[in-house]
């Protein structure tokens, strides 16, 4: 059994995602590349090379506490503890007028934002408290909304509100195990899902505006960075976006 460390990451298909489980490769640790398409993932560990001897590939949805816990027993199973979670699984639901949002809409966006990062943060608690030497680090992927709304994001602002909370909650839960619970809040990064506010993206005065963006490598950087810090260390909060990004005075 490999003696590196190991890091389970959710959405690891594309964007942030594939982008920090490929660093965390590079680096040394092994890696779980994790997220509902099967396909998908295959593809993110074959770009790794040679690197991806220390990686495997499982497909979950997040969303599901069933495939969240055959997810967490076939990691312990494979590589036999697991020393990191970065919980980046999201999606976000179209920008309509609050009032015309489905209920369906609003409901997919918190179970996989949400109530995704709670099954599987409890999941990675559960391993962490049991393994010898005990504890761990979860990181939890914000964002910027997390702390300030875009106009007709109701769904992906309060679930990443509840990320917040919730991150909160597990760092004071899982001192006594040494686990360090923390939150990335990333800016916009160029994946699929926010590629649009490079182009143009509505502001809060109605207005349409293209945005900065910080490349998905800078991210999983930071993320390494969170994940590498000794067992006493928690950087428990860390924001990263482009410098030019509208946050400060957003609104």
């Amino acid at each position: 059994m490999s003696t590196a460390k190991t890091a389970v990451i959710t959405g690891a298909g594309s964007g942030i995602g594939k982008a920090t489980a490929l660093a965390f490769l590079q680096d040394g640790w092994n890696v779980v590349f994790t997220g509902r398409r099967q396909a998908m993932i295959n593809e993110a560990l074959a770009e790794a090379g040679a690197d991806q001897a220390r990686g495997i590939a499982i497909a979950c949805d997040v969303s599901d506490p069933q495939s969240v816990a055959a997810l967490f027993e076939q990691t312990v199973k494979r590589f036999g503890r697991i020393d990191a979670l970065f919980n980046n699984a999201g999606q976000n639901a179209p920008g309509v007028p609050f009032e015309d949002l489905p209920y369906d809409k609003w409901k997919s966006v918190v179970d996989t934002n949400l109530s995704g990062t709670f099954l599987c943060a409890q999941a990675a608690f559960r391993v962490m408290k049991s393994q010898t030497p005990q504890g761990g680090r979860i990181i939890n992927n914000g964002s910027i909304s997390a702390h300030a709304p875009r106009p007709d994001s109701a769904p992906y602002t309060a679930s990443k509100h509840g990320v917040s909370g919730l991150t909160r909650t597990m760092s004071l839960d899982g001192r006594k195990y040494g686990i360090a619970c923390c939150q990335v809040d990333v800016g916009n990064a160029m994946t699929e899902l926010a590629a649009r506010m490079s182009k143009g993206v509505k502001q809060a005065d109605g207005t349409v505006k293209a945005e900065p963006m910080i490349d998905v490598k800078d991210v999983a950087r930071s993320v390494l960075f969170m994940a590498n810090q000794p067992p006493g260390v928690n950087i428990y909060h860390l924001m990263v976006m482009a410098t030019n990004m509208p946050y400060a005075g957003r609104g």
